[in-house]
Order: structure tokens, then C-alpha cells, then sequence
């Protein structure tokens, strides 16, 4: 029985994700900041096929914290072979240039938490020498862009270090599977335009599984994310200066 460990599990993606793990009769655990949204997701995913859910409330950026809701999971699962993390949020860029605070808030959230979440199960999956370690990055961290930098350097910072630690737990037989969704519809980019280049959060999650099943080591969610962001990393920066992006 497949055994999924969910950290973020309210966020659009992260729900999407859980609920076909969840009609594979997936056995899965949730980690998220909202308990009575956790408690419905919950039952939610029972009904939709899986085999037991369980969850517990965390505050990511309470470090600290972290250990004991891993070790939770993990005595619930009784090891992992799936763990997804998924949380963040989408900083007013703005607000961000106006306040130090505010500015190392968000980095904290999207970057350094994850870091630190990354760097506590690695041990744990490596104990098992088996399972994928899935993180949700951005194609905003593939190149920093004067609408969202602070966001992006996060994500650049996660894309970066899931890079070194898979190369750390290949051996152990352990993957590291960066995901770099583009534009997502999702609660949080509610009041964004949309347009063609948007994606429903249920087919990013089809893609997180398919990657995660195929061993993949890092997926651009749609693909067509791919060769958009390798023009725009190649842009010279003399004409990207120019641009606005």
C-alpha cells in the first residue's frame, strides 16, 4: 500500500494531488496550518478511496515544530514512500520592497522552511533507502523578474537546494523530484487575469504523479513551462534590463 505524507495539504495543488493518491487506495497523511479545512480534506479523501487519512496542524516557519509532526507521520505510515510539500504563498512584490520584514517573512515561508522540512526528512528517507522526496518549486526561481523577485530568489533557493540533495540520496536510492509549476488558478492567484497560459491545479497534480512514478528528477508543469523558461533564462541581460517581465 502506497504510503503519502502531505505537508501544505490545503493548497489547491496539494488537495488535487492527495485526491488521486487517494483513488490509488493510498494510505495518507496531512500537514497543513488549518485544522478544520485538514478534517475535510480528510474526509473527503475516504470517501474518494483511500485507505485511512490522518492529519495534524503545523506552523511552518515554527522550525522548531518540525520534528515532532515528521515523527508523527511517519509512526502513523509507518515510513513513507511518497512525501509532497506544497506549502507557500504568493508575496505582494511591492510590500516586499517597502519592508525588510515583510520581505523576510515571505522568503522565509517559501524558501527557508521548505529548506528546513527538506533537510529533516532527508535522514528519514534516507534510513529507508527508498521513496520520492517531491517539492513544489517555480518557474519564477529559474530567473529572477522585477514583478515577483522576492518570490522567485525563495524558489531559486529551493530549486537549488533540491538539486544538491538529490544528488546527495540518488545513491541511497532515494529521489528528489523539483516540480516548477508555471500560472495555476488557483484561490491564491484569484484576482490574477487569466489566459492561455494558465493550468487547472488538477492538471498540475496529474502531472506531480506521473513525474513522481517515473522517477523523474525535475518536471516544468505544463511542459510547455520548458522551453518558455529556457528563452527566458538566455535572454542577455543588457536587452532582459529592458523588459518587462
Amino acid at each position: 500500500m502506497l504510503r503519502v505524507l502531505i505537508i501544505g495539504a490545503t493548497s489547491a495543488i496539494a488537495e488535487a494531488t492527495a485526491r488521486r493518491y487517494a483513488q490509488r487506495g493510498a494510505r495518507i497523511f496531512l500537514i497543513g496550518r488549518n485544522a478544520s479545512r485538514l478534517h475535510a480534506i480528510r474526509d473527503d479523501l475516504r470517501v474518494r478511496g483511500a485507505a485511512d487519512v490522518s492529519c495534524d496542524t503545523l506552523e511552518v516557519n515554527d522550525l522548531a515544530a518540525h520534528a515532532g509532526a515528521l515523527d508523527q507521520a511517519w509512526q502513523w505510515l509507518n515510513g513513507v514512500d511518497v512525501v509532497l510539500i506544497a506549502h507557500g504563498t504568493l508575496p505582494d512584490q511591492t510590500a516586499c520592497e517597502t519592508s525588510v520584514q515583510t520581505a523576510m517573512a515571505e522568503f522565509a515561508t517559501n524558501g527557508t522552511s521548505t529548506i528546513a522540512l527538506m533537510t529533516a526528512i532527508a535522514p528519514r528517507m534516507e534510513a529507508q533507502r527508498s521513496g520520492v522526496l517531491a517539492v513544489i518549486s517555480s518557474v519564477a526561481g529559474d530567473r529572477g523578474r522585477q514583478s515577483n523577485y522576492l518570490y522567485g530568489a525563495a524558489k531559486a533557493a529551493v530549486s537549488t537546494f533540491a538539486s544538491g540533495l538529490r544528488q546527495r540520496l540518488a545513491k541511497g536510492g532515494v529521489n528528489v523530484l523539483t516540480i516548477k509549476p508555471g500560472f495555476v488558478d488557483t484561490p491564491m492567484t484569484r484576482d490574477f487575469p487569466k489566459g492561455a497560459l494558465w493550468a487547472k491545479p488538477e492538471a498540475i497534480a496529474r502531472g506531480i504523479v506521473r513525474a513522481a512514478d517515473r522517477g523523474r528528477s525535475v518536471v516544468y508543469l505544463p511542459g510547455f513551462w520548458l522551453p518558455i523558461m529556457l528563452i527566458i533564462r538566455h535572454i542577455p541581460e543588457f536587452i532582459f534590463k529592458r523588459i518587462k517581465l
